[in-house]
């Protein structure tokens, strides 16, 4: 079975304002693109709440479905959503664990989900995920540290940064404010 990956989602959290970024590329096995243009990124709940995914495209719609869920449940409170699907894997030792990660942010939090049950909250306002998660995440920090640019605008650049390191991530981004 071919494996589809490939992908980097970048949150930025300052100054009242949160922007997610990601890119657009599917890549199936080690070699091939599959698509150039997927949105990762979307607004959920109202347009209240945006989520960028990466990991194993089944299991991150798997993930964001159970999250859009609680979110429902628990009147869009985004931190007690997502505690709450946290301890649903935890209680539940059957549950399958899922390949897939989900940054979330609404007008107050920044929360990185795992589909292991995992909340993490980042200590200086900067997530990001995928397979060039680690260049988009150092991008970020030191633009944040040295610039003045809007979170948009971050979010954007430390994606394309990425995209041109990493061969998983191109630069066609999505980036949605909140």
């Amino acid at each position: 079975m071919t494996e589809f990956r490939g992908t980097t989602i970048c949150a930025v959290k300052r100054n009242g304002m949160t922007a997610v970024a990601g890119d657009g590329q599917v890549t199936m096995g080690e070699n091939v693109i599959m698509k150039n243009s997927a949105r990762k990124v979307r607004r959920i709940f109202n347009d209240s709440v945006v989520i960028g995914f990466a990991g194993s495209v089944s299991d991150a719609f798997a993930l964001s479905e159970r999250f859009e869920n609680m979110l429902t449940q628990y009147s869009g409170n985004l931190q007690k959503a997502a505690v709450e699907l946290a301890q649903g894997w935890r209680l539940n030792r059957e549950a399958r664990n899922l390949e897939a990660l989900l940054i979330a942010a609404d007008k107050d939090d920044l929360l990185l989900i795992s589909g292991t049950g995992e909340v993490i909250v980042p200590d200086e306002g900067v997530l990001a995920i995928g397979s060039g998660g680690n260049y988009a995440l150092a991008a970020a920090r030191a633009l944040v540290e040295n610039t003045d640019m809007s979170t948009e605008q971050i979010a954007d650049k430390a994606l394309h940064i990425a995209a041109s390191i990493c061969v998983y991530t191109n630069d066609h981004i999505t980036v949605e404010v909140v």
